[in-house]
């Protein structure tokens, strides 16, 4: 039975060899399932197989023992009955002898015979003693052991033809084991190699959907007239464009470049005390708000210098995606890095400010989203004759 059941595994087993190429991860997975529960039956198989192997090779060992004890009870059975003859023998030359008798040692035995009284009394005696039925005795279970031989002998034989079988059942089971664990090893790779290969392709996949999603966001400069006094939308080329709470001035995320508002002349670029370290501010020059200093800070790479004249289509600085977005509004005259907001004591931190509200209207003007107020109306209010929009 358990030969049998190496058999039909081995027949499954073969079944189950993936092709050079497996179909996907699934089938790679079902198949790993399989190959484990196959693994496991026939762990259980070789498991079985081992223990009625050593009990075959335990019973051939017992088997074997009777035989040797059989041969031994007849080799001390046939000495017992050698020495019982030797000594019929011994009475019967010692008879002959003493008679000085030409006859056969045999006729010693013969009763009729006058001149064997000797013999015959000392035969009586021996008979009398049990030799006689002890010889019988014997020969009977001289016969006995040899039929008991070869019982055993057969019985051993069949002990070695079953331990024979069942070590090549185990051999059988071993292989369809191995071969299981192999394929499963084989299969277990090939699914990494697909893993692998299936995670690679996504992250092409998506580093190119990336790549054509900043390709197709890729700020783009926008080119205006610059006539003199005219303002533009200094953030019409920023990508992602966000806009956040009105403070200072007004906050904005996103990332590309940023322009002069209008003509005007550069008066610093950058300031410790400001997040990022940037402060580019410039002097308009000419329009409704000439003479009054514009800031844009925080997160901007400047690409101006100080004293550089500008105008709208000027780039100040590119404004990268970092951790606090850009402010721009106004600034005090010096453009040293204090805002007008400050200056008139409006900013105590998160507020919104009157010159961060009137700038966040110029923006809106211009084409740009307004800032998002956090108290209204704002705090403070503007100096006389400050230009509205």
């Amino acid at each position: 039975m358990l030969v049998g059941a190496v058999g039909t595994a081995m027949v499954v087993v073969v079944g189950l060899v993936p092709s050079a190429a497996s179909a996907d991860v699934k089938s790679d997975q079902n198949q790993i399932n399989s190959l484990e529960q196959r693994i496991a039956h026939d762990g259980q198989v070789v498991e079985s197989l081992v223990s009625s192997y050593d009990a075959a090779i335990t019973q051939e060992a017992i088997t074997t023992a009777k035989v040797e004890a059989a041969q031994a009870r007849l080799a001390s059975d046939q000495k017992t009955e050698n020495q019982d003859m030797a000594s019929l023998r011994a009475l019967a030359l010692s008879d002959y002898e003493s008679n000085a008798s030409t006859m056969s040692a045999l006729s010693v035995f013969n009763i009729g015979n006058p001149t064997s009284a000797a013999a015959q009394a000392e035969y009586t005696q021996l008979a009398n003693a049990g030799l006689h039925d002890t010889v019988d005795a014997v020969e009977a279970d001289m016969r006995q052991t040899e039929a008991d031989e070869v019982q055993l002998r057969a019985a051993q034989s069949a002990a070695e033809a079953q331990v024979n079988q069942l070590l090549a059942a185990r051999a059988a089971a071993q292989a369809a084991l191995a071969q299981d664990t192999s394929l499963l090893g084989q299969t277990k790779a090939n699914l990494q190699e697909l893993v692998a290969a299936q995670a690679a392709a996504r992250i092409a996949a998506e580093e190119e959907a990336l790549a054509a999603q900043q390709a197709s966001a890729r700020p783009v400069n926008i080119i205006i007239d610059p006539s003199p006094g005219t303002y533009a939308n200094p953030l019409r080329s920023i990508s992602g464009l966000n806009p956040e709470r009105i403070d200072q001035g007004v906050d904005y995320s996103g990332y590309g470049p940023i322009y002069a508002v209008g003509d005007g002349q550069i008066l610093s670029t950058t300031n410790s005390g400001w997040p990022g370290g940037t402060f580019i501010s410039y002097k308009l020059l000419d329009g409704p708000a000439a003479g009054l200093v514009v800031y844009a800070a925080e997160d901007i790479d400047p690409l101006v210098s100080v004293g550089q004249t500008v105008n709208v289509n000027t780039v100040l600085g590119t404004m990268y995606e970092g951790p606090d977005g850009i402010e721009t509004g106004w600034a005090d005259p010096s453009g040293d890095g204090v805002t007008m907001a400050r200056d008139y004591g409006q900013f105590n931190g998160s507020n919104s400010t009157a010159f961060g509200a009137n700038f966040s209207q110029l923006l809106a003007s211009l084409g740009a989203p307004p800032g998002v107020l956090q108290n209204n109306p704002p705090t403070g209010s503007l100096p006389p004759n400050w230009p509205q929009w």
